[in-house]
């Protein structure tokens, strides 16, 4: 592809919102970057945030498949007008939001396959699905379908076994097991089923792409121990689901060279590469850079941290997924709902709404807030199973703190000391090479990140704000194209390293290590206090 020097890549995040596209150089620094926002750039599909919400039943939510497809039109255009030269190119990959699935319609292989570059993808794929609108990650109408999964296998914890997370009514399994029970007609005239990210793969391999491990693992079909679908599971959700899904790969895979549709109409290379697309989670942890001793702790509306794990771990409530980078390795999501709002709530009643009050009032009290431990849950949380406000004292629990210092240290060290707890229970081992990388609103605030570091007694890193999953997408074409030439660290290490913001004081293990294990204590107990009540 002449001067390997010139060489771009592109990277798409097919999210619930918008699709955002980047073109990186080979040092990974973007050229261009394009976003098409659904409710807007696309009106006619009448969605909000970029889902439908049924009017009679509101868990059940979906987005129109076709609505995706005009977008991919849409941004390639807009990257055009920008000047793009399709032609140095040298590898595609994506990202879509986790979970849902796409139906196409019996011969949409053979329409990918002959797509007339005169006309929009969108006008010629109209016909393509049969069911028109996607089932997403924002639906919870599959209860009853969770249950059938959980207990075709002998329960949650036999199903969290065997892949990864316990029934959820998101998973993809679910989905298509009720597809299946309410839309018989339609499951059975489906040739393949995709989840979001291989069905954008589809759109440019100019075939049905296959789903990569790392995705798949978010389905409960899918052994994340040998890679490949649990025929028990597969049973319960419809017949012949093996062949619609297909062999999940891993996700550095070369998929096969870019549909000449692209070659035609965009004068891409027909060298091009298509690499596997994964899942906007695990694109996350690749735009991140996460590696085997990091921790990503993401501090937004939800609190996730996510955890490069060797062996998959058994617990109940979060997520092990088969890893993105290394296939032999695995991550783990931990997802807090109670995250940046819980906060707010604290500093608006104690700090009168400032930030830099709140700040000094967390900087004022001494490390370990004199034995005193809060959890605070706005919204019933799932890890732990706990819904209201938890105050203790040094001696027991209390109604209510001394000081609006002290509430305001309880409530950052009791999200911290829960992020630390539940990243050992998944089986991270936090020693002297352990590093941390705070991402998301709260992470500007210096405070809260040297809380974060004396409670995990590890460094504390930041890099510049940027979408991750995006730019992961983008690593994700290069390291695809290399793989076996060149390892991921090689790759990306023309980028900026993270910045150091803060490290633990000497004495933060001896201060925090048993206040984790008193936390521990603390929710074994109210947690069997509100499942009794």
């Amino acid at each position: 592809m002449g001067d390997e020097g010139d060489n771009l890549y592109l990277g798409l995040d097919l999210s619930t919102q918008q699709l955002k596209a980047a073109v990186v150089n080979e040092k990974l620094e973007i050229v261009a970057e394009q976003i098409v926002i659904y409710d807007s750039d696309l009106p006619e599909f009448r969605t909000q945030g970029g889902a439908i919400i049924d009017k009679v039943n509101n868990s059940f939510i979906t987005s129109p498949t076709l609505m995706w497809v005009k977008a991919l039109d849409i941004v390639l255009d807009k990257l055009t007008v920008a000047g793009i030269n399709f032609s140095k190119i040298a590898a595609v990959s994506g990202s879509g939001q986790q979970h849902g699935s796409v139906y196409w319609q019996r011969g949409a292989g053979e329409t990918l396959a002959k797509l007339n570059p005169g006309q929009f993808l969108h006008q010629q794929l109209a016909q393509s699905f049969a069911v028109a609108n996607s089932p997403i990650w924002m639906d919870a109408s599959t209860t009853k379908q969770c249950k059938l999964l959980e207990d075709a296998v002998g329960g949650p914890m036999k199903l969290a076994e065997i892949t990864g997370s316990r029934a959820y009514e998101r998973f993809t399994g679910s989905q298509i097991c009720k597809i299946n029970q309410t839309k018989p007609e339609a499951y059975k005239n489906s040739e393949r089923i995709s989840l979001v990210s291989s069905f954008l793969c589809s759109l440019f391999a100019g075939k049905i792409a296959p789903i990569d491990i790392s995705d798949g693992s978010g389905m409960n079909l899918m052994d994340i121990r040998t890679k490949s679908w649990n025929q028990t599971l597969l049973d319960v959700c419809g017949p012949n689901l093996a062949e619609k899904l297909g062999n999940p790969v891993p996700s550095t895979t070369i998929v096969g060279s870019i549909s000449p549709y692209y070659v035609e109409r965009y004068n891409f290379n027909t060298n091009c590469k298509v690499v596997a697309c994964t899942g906007d989670n695990p694109a996350s942890l690749i735009g991140m850079r996460l590696t085997e001793c990091w921790i990503a702790v993401s501090l937004g509306t939800s609190d996730t941290v996510f955890l490069w794990l060797l062996e998959p771990k058994l617990v109940l409530d979060g997520h092990v997924l088969c890893n993105p980078i290394d296939e032999n390795a695995y991550m783990a999501l931990l997802c807090f709902k109670n995250g940046s709002l819980t906060r707010e709530r604290i500093r608006n009643k104690e700090a009168g709404s400032s930030w830099d009050t709140f700040s000094k009032l967390l900087e004022s009290t001494p490390r370990g807030n004199f034995g005193n431990i809060g959890l605070y849950y706005d919204n019933q949380e799932i890890i732990p199973f706990l819904h209201g406000d938890f105050r203790f004292s040094k001696t027991g629990r209390v109604n209510k703190f001394t000081s609006p210092e002290v509430e305001v240290r309880a409530v950052i060290e009791g999200q911290c000391i829960r992020n630390r707890a539940y990243s050992e229970d998944f089986g991270f081992k936090i020693d002297k090479n352990t590093k941390i990388l705070a991402t998301g609103g709260a992470s500007k605030n210096k405070a809260i990140l040297q809380v974060l570091s004396d409670v995990f007694n590890a460094p504390v890193y930041v890099q510049p704000a940027a979408n991750s999953a995006m730019l992961g997408a983008a690593y994700q074409a290069k390291h695809g194209l290399l793989f076996g030439k060149k390892s991921y660290d090689e790759i990306t290490s023309t980028l900026p390293e993270p910045q150091l913001i803060c490290t633990p004081y000497p004495d933060a293990e001896t201060i925090y290590l048993p206040m984790v294990q008193r936390y521990r204590a603390i929710v074994k107990e109210l947690t069997s206090e509100q499942r009794g009540s």
